[in-house]
């Protein structure tokens, strides 16, 4: 069993290096929410030369649209979304600097090879999990594109949120690496 990596963001290129597939973590600090509309809506700021709700480099992106919170919670229900949804934008956003992405699920090989090139990693997050996950999320406001309710961009201050390092800034797919351990 992998150590337990705890990370504090940005999530510098130096701090990447060190990350491989199968790695469990625990990130604290600001990290940013943003689903298919919301991203799709980034990319056609960046296209339109405008600027984005936040700068994008070291920054992590949780894939999630958050349940309204209950009185005395900061966020409600905050499970992962499936990443495939991002796989048209996310590209755009890696070259922008984005170093990190929570999601769940499979990425196409042009999110790879833009992970690769440009020194980024995939964690995963629990399906299923979104009230144990909410939890770990301190602080949770609004930043852009409130239009979009629960898709809307927040910037959430995490303590401990527990993820895995699915692919890292190498290539190393954990989804790959574990069916070739299980033929063999």
């Amino acid at each position: 069993m992998n150590e337990v990596r705890r990370i504090e963001t940005p999530l510098t290129q130096e701090k990447l290096s060190v990350l491989k597939a199968g790695d469990n973590v625990l990130i604290s600090g600001v990290i940013y929410t943003g689903r298919d509309a919301a991203h799709k809506k980034m990319v056609e700021a960046l296209r339109q030369g405008e600027d984005l709700p936040f700068m994008m480099k070291d920054q992590i992106i949780y894939f999630v649209g958050p349940t309204p919170a209950k009185e005395g919670q900061v966020i409600g229900s905050a499970g992962p979304t499936t990443s495939g949804r991002m796989d048209a934008y996310s590209p755009d956003l890696i070259a922008e600097g984005l170093t990190g992405m929570i999601g769940k699920g499979l990425r196409s090989q042009e999110v790879i090879e833009a992970m690769k090139k440009h020194g980024a990693v995939y964690f995963g997050a629990i399906g299923g999990a979104g009230a144990l996950i909410a939890k770990r999320i301190v602080l949770a406001e609004v930043i852009a594109y409130p239009e979009l309710g629960p898709e809307a961009v927040r910037r959430l201050v995490v303590k401990d949120f527990p993820a895995i390092v699915i692919i890292d800034q190498c290539g190393h797919n954990l989804y790959e690496i574990g069916k070739a351990q299980y033929r063999a």
